[in-house]
């Protein structure tokens, strides 16, 4: 049924550092406008006036990340994935040019239809760009190839977001969104012309009389996943092994704030470091995946990544030492970004080539999912138990995944050992 002759041949005459290039290239792009939009836009619109209760409506908005499942099985059904980057790129760069052209105080109907669509273009992208990765990469490659994705990904956070506001203050707001939507256009152009991002689609059709209806691909793709060894432990898992770690991140500021600290103090620990903390993280978590494997890095960083909680568990303690906050932070940050490479590994070697868009779409609709509820509920936990008891509950909240090893490790290395994906295509 597949292929072979579209990304399946092609990228095999790729080095890995060709593939590790597109892969942080992509993920540097798919950081801009995530940053943009969910760091620097609520800072920009409070600074212009904006009344609070407008500024919550961008979290609705938000939605398209949670929503974009509904339109991946487009992605995986029409065109090359270049041929989805690039005009969401450009939609990006439209709408960053656009936003500070509205008086925003407060704002029009027409200014939250520039951000609506700015958000959908986004989460398209995203949708194009994981889809591809999944593509080009073969199995034994996911675990460094998340290594850089998630670096990339959060060098653009800081460019788009942090660094952004802080530009802001130096050339003024316009300028700097006429910067970040120079940058999207310099990379849509990138994009467009290397050779290495125009590969075809597994199974790409030849004639569309062969191509089946849209339809018939999405239940195609959700029996697909429904195949899957195990797919009740592992939806399981998905909900699960980021719990502990997004239910104590959603209260680490406020943490911070009522324990005293400044913002000097914050945004240098918390923020700039804990970043550089969580990119390192991932770049040990990616090295550690490729060299003993999804299963084991799984259950190692896993661990790893649910004992750091415990570090804000101490530093909430009546008296302790100021510094060991510091050094819960950055052990938080550090084993976190050690603990996704593997999860994000482990996701992407669960979708087949042929569908990768809707599949991984799923995927991280679950994990978005879990990290929402958890926010919800951090606030909650927090102000019932208080921080102590709060830090040492999402600790247990991360224990539930190990639970499930017992069925993920064996499906996990069955996707590392068994034949490589692209197989499923012949």
């Amino acid at each position: 049924m597949g292929d072979m002759k579209g990304i399946g041949a092609a990228a095999g005459q790729l080095s890995l550092r060709r593939k590790l290039w597109v892969v942080g290239a992509l993920y540097f792009a798919e950081g801009v406008p995530y940053g943009f939009i969910n760091i620097t836009l609520a800072v920009y619109f409070r600074s212009q006036g904006m009344p609070l209760e407008q500024i919550g409506f961008l979290s609705i908005l938000g939605l398209a990340w949670s929503l974009k499942i509904f339109w991946a099985p487009l992605v995986d059904r029409f065109g090359r994935r270049a041929a989805w980057i690039v005009p969401a790129q450009l939609m990006c760069a439209a709408g960053m040019l656009l936003v500070p052209q509205f008086s925003i105080s407060p704002a029009p109907w027409t200014f939250w239809l520039v951000i609506g669509g700015l958000c959908v273009a986004s989460a398209t992208q995203d949708i194009a760009i994981d889809a591809y990765t999944i593509d080009l990469l073969e199995t034994k490659e996911l675990g460094i190839a998340n290594g850089i994705r998630m670096g990339s990904y959060r060098v653009a956070l800081i460019a788009a977001g942090g660094g952004l506001v802080m530009l802001s203050e130096a050339v003024g707001w316009e300028a700097s969104f006429v910067g970040v939507a120079v940058l999207m256009l310099v990379l849509a152009l990138v994009i467009f012309l290397a050779p290495d991002f125009q590969f075809p689609r597994v199974a790409e059709p030849g004639d569309e009389q062969e191509s089946p209806p849209v339809w018939r691909q999405l239940v195609e793709a959700g029996r697909g996943i429904r195949q899957l060894p195990h797919v009740w432990a592992i939806i399981l898992f998905i909900l699960t092994f980021k719990l502990g770690d997004a239910w104590m991140g959603s209260m680490v500021s406020p943490f911070w704030v009522d324990m005293g600290f400044s913002r000097t103090e914050i945004g240098f620990i918390s923020g700039t470091f804990g970043a550089l903390a969580t990119i390192f993280g991932a770049m040990v978590g990616g090295y550690f995946t490729s060299r003993f494997g999804i299963a084991p890095a799984l259950f190692v960083l896993g661990a790893l990544q649910a004992l750091s909680n415990l570090g804000y568990w101490l530093a909430a303690w009546p008296g302790m030492w100021r510094y060991t906050t510091y050094i819960a932070s950055l052990g938080e940050s550090f084993t976190g970004g050690m603990g996704s490479a593997p999860f994000m590994a482990f996701m992407m070697s669960l979708c087949d080539k042929k569908h990768s868009a809707t599949h991984y779409a799923f995927f991280s609709m679950l994990f978005g999912f879990t990290r929402s509820i958890a926010g919800f509920l951090g606030g909650l936990g927090a102000a019932r138990f208080g921080y102590g008891p709060f830090f040492f509950y999402t600790f247990l909240a991360a224990l539930p995944a190990f639970a499930l090893y017992p069925w993920i490790i064996p499906v996990a290395r069955q996707r590392e050992q068994g034949p490589d994906r692209t197989a499923e295509e012949t």
